[in-house]
Order: structure tokens, then C-alpha cells, then sequence
């Protein structure tokens, strides 16, 4: 621990080691569960001693998605044939000086990481903050924590909506065909049987000068030139997330959100996304899935993820809403250059789909609906997301066979205009997608006045042959 002049840090750090085995929790298949102990500290509260009661939803054939939820956390496991992914949303109960929270879901995420039959690779997390003055004190522990092993790490300026200091997304792999490289700081590249995904961690713009355009075009050329030390180049991206402080607020004339898309749409053209694996037949404009939203502060911060592979079955599927107008082709009066991003980006690997979810709202056409009503638009936004993921949907876009529903959600972000609105809002998104989804709620401001609420998500499926 030598090294961190904060005591905070060494002194976590001795809480977070394993003591010994006496906090149980369930693992379990379709046809039987089991009990198995995982590591905890002297430090656990009351409720964790008595055991993280993990239950597993039931799987019918074509879904691949396990969750699993405990105090604290929600996870899910997917299973890919040599490979397991994990998806990690926690929000720790107890409260207390940021290190100790931070330390609370550390242990939560040992307690399903460090169990695992092969070692796991963290490749990709997100923290959530209440407080930005925490981020420094939090990275040092996280530091600390992952040593070598860091994965490419976003902090983002949004509170909670529990009342937390923090909450943390985590994406890991576990297999012995799944293995991480860190080839650049806050850059991880993901190995899975020949297919190698590029997790870009928080960018912030290097100037501090000129408006919102300019910062996102310096934010822009960080990330390709990150890309370009890896030999990748723009069009191997297939997820953004696009975090901007005051996002309705106004720039000259326009707000900073158009801004944005007005820099974006700059930088993305003559880049031909897809990188020729854009499946057969595909028509539409091809963007990456993105996220653009609020945060506090008047900042810009910046993640990705790129794929590259040689392998022939590994396609790409840009999908759209047939209830909504596509972002790209929105009318001026919403952004004079329209937002540049697909609905979901669906990525096809043999007989397995992962299906990335942009933040989606409560839109129908290009028309916000239900102003003023957190539960409808809450409603709304989660009928989006079910219309996009279904079989019809991505049959419809030429993947038969294939898709997701709002029960095989294995993650799910909601972005909560209004904190009073986090109850009902949360009430929802439980009573469609499961009281186990796995799901951070956090307070954010939303790129339309009009709109209360959005979600973003990552469904994962296997192709079901015709019988």
C-alpha cells in the first residue's frame, strides 16, 4: 500500500482482501440450483452475513441470459459457448464516507468475480458519481484494487437516484478463450475466440477553451487517434456514450446538445461504419449505438467500443423502431444536424446475438409523447425497446430466427430526469423487464425538455433453428 498518501486507501484496501468463507449465495441452471460460499470481510453488515440470495431466472430455448440479484447488486450471466460474460450493476446499501461505499461494492462484485471456475477479466466499467470532488479519491482505490489489470474506466458526473455516493456498471469475461490486453492507458482490447473488442475509457476534451463543438471534436480526435495506435480505425466502432454537462442549456443560438450532433456529424463523415461486416442486404444508414445525455457540470466526457475480427460469421445489423423516425433522419427543428446513431446495433457472432441498445425515450415518429407523465413515457420508453429487440423485429430487418425480450434484458441504465420521479419510474421498469434486471437508475438530464426519463440497455440471444 505504500505510496497512497491517503490513509483512506491503504486502509480499504485491507477491508476489500478476502477473510474467509461465511456469506452464501446461490448459483444455479434451469433444472437445479446450488449453494455456494463466496469470500467476505469482517467488515459485512448484518444482512450480507445471513447470504446474497441470488435467483435465477428460468431459460427457454434460444435464451442465454441468467440474472441474479443480492443486496446491493444485480448481475447477469451469459453464457457463449467457451465464453461466459458478466454484466454488474451495483449500488451500494450502505452509506458513509465515499470510500466505504466504494469498498461495500468492491466486495459485492469479489463475491461473484473472484468464484468464477477461470479467471475473470473486468474489461469495462462505468462509476456513477453523486459528488465529482469523489473521483480522485476514488480513482486511487480503484488503482489500487486492479493494479495491472485495470479496465478502461468511465467516471461520470450523475448522482445516484438511491441516495448512494456512487454505483458502478462492470462488464467481465470468464473462459479460457477470453483474455485482456492494455495497450494504451484506459484502453483494454477484449480477445474472444478471434474477435477482439476495443473498450475506450472516459475521454475529456484537452482544451478548455471555445464551446461545445469544439471540445467534442478534440474529444472525437483523441478517441480515432487511440484507435489508430491499435491499428483501428472510426468505422470499427460500434457503441458511443456521449456525456455532456447542461445539455439543454443554450450555445449562441442553438442548445448544447445541437452542438454536439453538429460536431459529431462532422467528424463521422466519409467514415463508412460497419467495417464490411454490415450484413448482406442492408440499406439504411449504419452509425454506431449511442447514448447522449446529461450530466452535472457544464463538462464533456466521452467512452467507446470498437470491434475488429477476421472471422466470417461475426456480422453487424444496425436496427430501427418501426414506430420511430431513424435519429440520422430527424426533421432541423430537433437538431439542424441530426443526431448520427442507429437504434441498436446488433452484432451477430455464429449462433449467438448481442444486441446493443441506444438511449432510447419516450418517442414515437419524432414526437416526444406523454410530456408531463413519468409513468406513460417510462412505459412508452420500455415498449421501444421491446418493439426493437423482438424476433419480428430483427426478422424483419433479415435475421430470422433470432431476438430478445424485455426479460432477457441482461442490463439496463435509466437516465431519471426528476428525482421524485425515480419511484414510479423504477416501479415500471421492474413490473416489465423483471424486479431482477439488472439496473442502475441515476439522476441525468435528458437531450429534450419534454422528455422525463430514458433507458439504454444489452440483450443477448441465440438463434433458434426452424423446426
Amino acid at each position: 500500500m505504500a505510496g497512497y498518501k491517503d490513509s483512506r486507501v491503504s486502509s480499504l484496501l485491507c477491508f476489500c482482501q478476502p477473510t474467509g468463507y461465511n456469506a452464501a449465495t446461490l448459483i444455479g441452471t434451469n433444472d437445479q440450483v446450488k449453494t455456494k460460499t463466496f469470500r467476505t470481510t469482517k467488515t459485512t453488515s448484518a444482512r450480507q452475513r445471513k447470504g446474497i440470495t441470488a435467483k435465477p431466472v428460468r431459460n427457454s430455448t434460444g435464451r442465454i441470459v441468467k440474472r441474479f440479484a443480492g443486496p446491493g447488486i444485480q448481475y447477469a450471466k451469459i453464457e457463449m459457448g467457451k465464453v461466459t460474460r458478466f454484466a454488474l450493476m451495483v449500488t451500494p446499501v450502505g452509506r458513509g464516507p465515499v470510500h466505504m461505499q466504494l469498498g461495500e461494492a468492491l466486495r459485492s462484485l469479489r463475491s461473484v468475480l473472484d468464484h468464477q471456475p477461470e479467471k475473470a477479466n473486468v474489461t469495462f466499467q462505468t462509476v456513477f458519481l453523486r459528488d465529482i470532488n469523489d473521483q480522485t479519491l476514488c480513482e486511487q482505490i480503484l488503482a489500487a484494487r486492479y493494479m495491472d489489470e485495470a479496465p478502461a474506466t468511465t467516471f461520470v458526473y450523475q448522482p445516484p437516484c438511491t441516495g448512494a455516493a456512487l454505483a458502478i456498471e462492470v462488464w467481465a469475461t470468464v473462459g479460457k478463450e477470453a483474455y485482456a490486453e492494455r495497450p494504451l492507458p484506459n484502453v483494454l482490447q477484449s480477445n474472444m475466440g478471434n474477435i477482439t473488442w476495443t473498450h475506450c475509457g472516459g475521454i475529456t476534451p484537452r482544451i478548455k477553451t471555445g464551446g461545445v463543438y469544439e471540445q467534442a471534436i478534440d474529444a472525437f480526435r483523441q478517441l480515432k487517434q487511440k484507435l489508430q495506435k491499435m491499428g483501428l480505425k472510426m468505422d470499427h466502432l460500434i457503441r458511443t456514450w456521449l456525456y455532456l454537462g447542461n445539455i439543454t442549456g443554450p450555445e449562441g443560438d442553438l442548445e448544447r446538445y445541437m452542438e454536439l450532433n453538429r460536431a459529431r456529424t462532422d467528424f463521422y463523415e466519409g467514415v463508412r461504419f460497419g467495417r464490411g461486416h454490415v450484413m448482406a442486404g442492408v440499406r439504411q444508414a449504419v452509425y454506431p449505438a449511442s447514448t447522449g445525455i446529461g450530466m452535472c457540470g457544464t463538462g464533456l466526457t466521452i467512452s467507446a467500443t470498437a470491434i475488429d475480427t477476421d472471422r466470417k460469421d461475426v456480422f453487424l445489423l444496425p436496427l430501427e423502431n418501426p414506430q420511430q423516425t431513424p435519429v440520422y433522419q430527424y426533421e432541423t427543428v430537433y437538431s439542424p444536424k441530426s443526431p448520427k446513431f442507429v437504434r441498436a446495433m446488433a452484432e451477430a457472432v455464429g449462433d449467438y446475438v448481442v444486441i446493443w441498445i441506444s438511449g432510447t425515450a419516450s418517442i414515437v415518429k419524432s414526437k416526444t409523447l406523454h410530456p408531463g407523465d413519468p409513468r406513460k413515457q417510462a412505459e412508452q420508453t420500455l415498449t421501444n425497446i421491446e418493439l426493437l429487440c423482438s424476433r419480428k423485429n430483427l426478422a424483419r430487418h433479415g435475421a430470422p430466427g433470432v431476438g430478445a425480450t424485455l426479460r432477457e434484458l441482461a442490463k439496463l441504465r435509466v437516465y431519471v430526469k426528476r428525482p421524485q420521479d425515480y419511484p414510479i419510474i423504477r416501479r415500471v421498469c421492474e413490473e416489465r423487464c423483471g424486479r431482477d434486471v439488472p439496473a442502475i437508475y441515476v439522476v441525468a438530464d435528458v437531450c429534450r425538455s419534454d422528455l422525463l426519463v430514458e433507458m439504454e440497455g444489452l440483450a443477448f440471444a441465440k438463434r433458434v433453428s426452424a423446426r
